[in-house]
């Protein structure tokens, strides 16, 4: 059969593979990533550069002479719960085509997390500071220059959101005429420009909470959104203010321009972006102040954890990988201080979308699949990788998500059903409740808590993901403690067992099997094996996550009580499903189930991100046989997107495929930027494209077996050449 592979030969690295010091830099050396560099302008937003740090996202680009910046802040969400962009900045020098034509350089200097650009006697600086939300703009040159800087609105009026382009915010395709973005507040000043916008009281979640029949308890509900305010102001030195002109238009959207003008060899631009989550902020940082600062903490950042090749490696693969590793983890880095996490479908740094799709003709706050929506399954694969590079600030912005979304779980759960725990959905809002297009209206008769939409009815369990990243992190970091995640762990947990329970004695007389066992139906093989009856991704969550809490309440010394819990709640998790296929024992996707909706393979989820079969582990060759004969796992198989068979080809020790898969996932994306990946099934830039891809390569690099020895290199290839890291 095609792509099967040699199983003894697997078998044989599994057992090979060998267990040694993690291999990091010699003694007295250190890491410098090196500067990316253009030496020619963009065409469009699509060839922009990113930039950013603390919770800022910028993407910078040079064309027709024009300095463009595109202004992002994780937070920005406004009625409709759309991530907006902040705006635009246009920096202008007077001969503009001319002066940025000669000696012309755009370069990203990873190692302090600037951008800088060059051209003639002109030397432009770009960054953000670490520490507060500021952004700074130096501009110099060796003779004086007529400059104009511009701030660029296409909030100007509001704005009917249609439904073409109604992807962006939750209302999706149950938009009505009554949706619209609105406008924005500017005034603007001598040396000085304010733009904020505040949301109204009532706001997508309270069509959301009326739409899932919970209006009994709105006044128990959190809501983020209803009068939240974003709010930006922007100061200059010399550059005084001239007025605004309507009617400009960029790429398919118009915008007003409010210009300031001035004749200067040196300007500092400063920008602060604040959300209602920031409450008081710090005073703000002198320009040297900041620029020395971020710097350092970017040079920190580096040393935390790399993945380096020996100067003697000459395999372009490897280059390319390595590079775009660290391409994507500094994206990573710009959100590490934000109060939301980086977001699957684009994060910081979405562009103008017809870019992406030229059927796309809408603003810049555009995205697919939503602002403020979450689908777990893509939003897990963006931060996973954190914990082995010990981005531990990234990791906790992903879970403190979780925990503002957790009372409203709760509530929910016991509205619909009268029992414990936090019922968590696949497409989900950043207030906890279900998105409204994808959870459908209840009928009557109707289970209300469930979803009706055939690839996300009864998927639940991607949370319990999230929370053994807290678990994993605290059992691996002393700087890390997970007791403020421990209600949403138990409460994820105790959903589970009390909702299969419940739903067993609405069936029959008896709440589990003759075995004493929960039954999970109707279950979910993620979004694919529908109507399943105990899917193997469900089990292997339960049971991992369950061994893992009892561990930490051991670690903790928590008490008997607490551990007598989780005791008798394991008890009840049944065995992970396996099948015979060709003669050969394999992870069944479920005991039974009713149709297949989607391309994932949840029969390997066992495998990664539960790491109950793999190297070191009991019984890899079952896993194996699932990777290679399994009619449906090899179907599936791609790099595309949030595809993880780089992951797994990596946890089986199959140096060849997980080559070949991550590869082509780190494989330059269309856009001038490598690691702005295509849409894919998503948005661009895709970051759970990038968050799959990372995780591979550091699975490949370091894994641990049952008894948490480390086994170093396990598929990397020596054709590969020799590579230093530091993973954790």
């Amino acid at each position: 059969m095609k792509n099967r592979i040699n199983i003894a030969s697997l078998l044989m690295a599994a057992t090979m593979a060998s267990v040694v010091e993690a291999q990091e830099l010699p003694k007295g050396m250190e890491y410098h990533p090196a500067d990316y560099v253009w030496t020619s302008q963009s065409v469009n937003s699509s060839g922009s550069m990113p930039c950013g740090g603390g919770d800022i996202g910028m993407n910078v680009w040079v064309e027709k002479g024009d300095v463009l910046v595109y202004l992002s802040q994780s937070g920005w969400f406004d009625e409709n719960n759309t991530l907006l962009k902040c705006g635009r900045l246009r920096l202008r020098t007077e001969d503009a085509a001319t002066a940025m034509e000669k000696g012309f350089r755009q370069t990203l200097s990873l190692e302090d997390g600037s951008v800088r650009i060059e051209g003639d006697d002109i030397g432009i600086r770009i960054w953000a500071d670490t520490e507060t939300p500021d952004i700074f703009i130096t501009y110099e040159s060796k003779k004086e220059h007529k400059v104009r800087l511009t701030y660029e609105t296409w909030r100007r009026g509001d704005r009917k959101v249609t439904k073409d382009d109604s992807q962006q915010c939750s209302y999706k395709w149950v938009v009505n005429s009554e949706v619209y973005t609105r406008a924005d507040s500017v005034e603007a000043s001598r040396n000085k420009l304010t733009f904020s916008h505040k949301n109204r009281r009532e706001t997508v979640f309270d069509y959301t909470v009326g739409r899932e029949g919970l209006e009994s308890i709105k006044g128990e509900l959190v809501d983020p959104i209803g009068g939240r305010e974003m709010r930006g102001e922007l100061s200059t030195g010399k550059l005084t203010y001239t007025g605004k002109v309507g009617g400009q238009k960029y790429a398919s959207t118009e915008y007003t321009a409010y210009n300031y003008e001035g004749r200067v060899k040196k300007e500092t631009i400063h920008v602060r972006l604040t959300t209602s989550d920031h409450g008081q902020v710090s005073a703000a940082p002198t320009e040297k102040q900041s620029r020395k600062r971020s710097a350092e903490w970017w040079k920190a950042y580096w040393q935390r954890s790399y993945i380096v090749l020996d100067k003697s490696a000459n395999n372009d693969t490897a280059k390319m990988v390595v590079r775009a590793y660290e391409l994507c983890r500094y994206m990573m880095g710009c959100n590490e201080r934000g109060h939301w996490p980086t977001k699957f479908n684009g994060g910081l740094f979405t562009f103008d979308p017809e870019y992406v799709r030229d059927d796309n003709p809408f603003t810049p706050d555009y995205r697919r699949w939503g602002g403020g929506t979450m689908t777990a399954q893509n939003q897990r694969l963006v931060y996973w990788h954190t914990i082995a590079s010990g981005d531990l600030g990234q990791l906790r912005v992903q879970l403190d998500t979780y925990k503002k979304m957790l009372p409203n779980a709760v509530r929910r759960t016991r509205a619909y059903w009268g029992h414990g725990g936090a019922s968590f959905t696949e497409q989900i809002e950043n207030f906890g409740l279900p998105n409204p297009a994808e959870n459908g209206k209840p009928k009557n008769g109707s289970d209300p808590g469930v979803e009706r939409n055939a690839w996300l009815e009864y998927l639940w369990d991607t949370s319990l993901e999230f929370c053994m990243m807290a678990l994993e992190a605290d059992k691996k970091f002393d700087s890390f403690d997970a007791k403020e995640y421990e209600e949403l762990i138990w409460q994820c947990l105790t959903f589970f067992d009390e909702h299969y329970r419940y739903m067993a004695k609405k069936r029959g007389a008896k709440e589990t099997d003759e075995a004493g066992k929960i039954v999970i139906y109707p279950g979910s093989g993620c979004e694919t094996y529908k109507m399943a009856y105990n899917p193997s991704s469900t089990i292997a969550a339960l049971k991992r996550v369950g061994e893992e809490w009892k561990s930490y309440l051991e670690r903790k010394e928590a008490g008997e009580e607490r551990i007598r819990q989780i005791e008798e709640l394991l008890s009840r998790v049944p065995e992970i499903p396996t099948r015979e296929i060709e003669g050969k024992k394999c992870i069944a996707p479920a005991l039974a189930w009713m149709r297949v909706q989607n391309s994932e393979t949840p029969q390997m989820y066992p495998v990664w991100p539960w790491g109950i079969y793999g190297l070191g582990r009991d019984d890899i060759e079952t896993a194996i046989n699932t990777w290679t004969v399994d009619p449906q796992a090899i179907k599936m198989r791609s790099s595309k997107g949030w595809k993880q068979d780089n992951i797994w080809a990596a946890c089986l020790g199959n140096k060849s495929e997980a080559a070949r898969l991550t590869s082509e996932k780190f494989a330059d994306g269309p856009y001038r930027f490598p690691a702005f990946y295509p849409s894919g099934f998503d948005w661009a830039p895709d970051h759970n494209r990038a968050g799959s891809a990372m995780i591979g390569l550091q699975k490949m690099l370091l894994q641990h077996d049952k008894s948490g020895r480390r086994i170093e290199k396990p598929a990397w290839p020596e054709t590969w050449g020799k590579v230093y890291y530091k993973l954790y």
